[in-house]
């Protein structure tokens, strides 16, 4: 008898998590989050496919960096042009778009591929708490679950 899951629709279904970036260290939070787009909680798992999850990240703005990152973290980019090269240390960069550092910080995390793109289309970032795919959400990371009443 073959031990195989095979193709079942359950193992290859993207699900939809949530991620509460409350209060969370940047690194640890944007490996969880790549793992995850990537898809190497399933069973199913294969480098060369694309098969990972979608993920809501709420709160962006309340991350944190540990030790004196915050001055020090420097963020590069050049503009094409001759002395173009640009540089926003972590706090500028949170101040004018708190999205950006987690997606650059995940983005980091995701291997080097043709698949990286495709992944991170499927990551979705906001800075406060609110977001329009409360119906679609069927996993929460780093929130207290309410009691309802």
């Amino acid at each position: 008898m073959s031990q195989a899951i095979g193709n079942t629709a359950l193992a290859y279904a993207r699900s939809w998590h949530l991620v509460d970036a409350r209060q969370r260290v940047l690194g640890r939070l944007a490996t969880g989050v790549a793992t995850t787009l990537m898809g190497k909680h399933k069973p199913i798992y294969d480098p060369a496919s694309d098969c990972g999850d979608y993920v809501v990240v709420i709160n962006a703005k309340d991350v944190v960096v540990t030790g004196k990152k915050g001055q020090q973290k420097l963020y590069r980019h050049h503009t094409g042009f001759p002395g173009g090269l640009k540089e926003i240390n972590f706090d500028d960069m949170m101040e004018k778009d708190a999205t950006s550092a987690v997606r650059k910080a995940v983005s980091g995390m995701l291997p080097k591929n043709r698949l990286r793109d495709v992944r991170l289309e499927r990551l979705l970032i906001f800075e406060g708490a609110d977001h329009p795919y409360e119906s679609n959400i069927f996993k929460q990371y780093g929130q207290e679950e309410s009691p309802k009443q």
